[in-house]
């Protein structure tokens, strides 16, 4: 059995896998990887933009929970890499939760500080993605 958070913390890690048959993953990468049409699609979200602070870009993030949650926010780093791997072509997205001063937290909305996302396309061998 591998716990890869102290069980006290009440944290999970998740893997999730799909299919996405009628979208090729560099414009899976690409609609990821853009917060600004992210606001038109996702419903969920109150707040969004990335910033540069001390030469690195940080994306701040208020994701809208309904009643009788509290809104949740993420402060990330992120990176986004095209490999190559035994000749498939893979497009890499990973993040992680970074303090920086200049997000302070907010009154009423509770800070995710332990996000971290590893995400991994590539071709379904057809018009799509997995």
């Amino acid at each position: 059995l591998l716990i890869l958070f102290p069980q006290e913390s009440g944290l999970y890690e998740y893997k999730i896998f799909g299919v996405l048959a009628d979208c090729p993953p560099k414009l899976c990468a690409d609609v990821y990887m853009d917060l600004e049409f992210r606001k038109e699609w996702d419903q969920y979200v109150k707040e969004l933009y990335e910033e540069t602070y001390d030469g690195e870009k940080v994306i701040y993030w208020e994701v809208k929970y309904p009643f009788p949650l509290s809104n949740r926010d993420y402060v990330y780093i992120r990176e986004r890499r095209e490999m190559d791997v035994d000749g498939r072509k893979i497009w890499v997205v990973l993040a992680k939760s970074v303090a920086v001063p200049q997000c302070p937290e907010k009154p009423g909305v509770i800070r995710v500080k332990s996000y971290k996302q590893s995400l991994a396309i590539e071709s379904d061998g057809k018009a799509g993605s997995k």
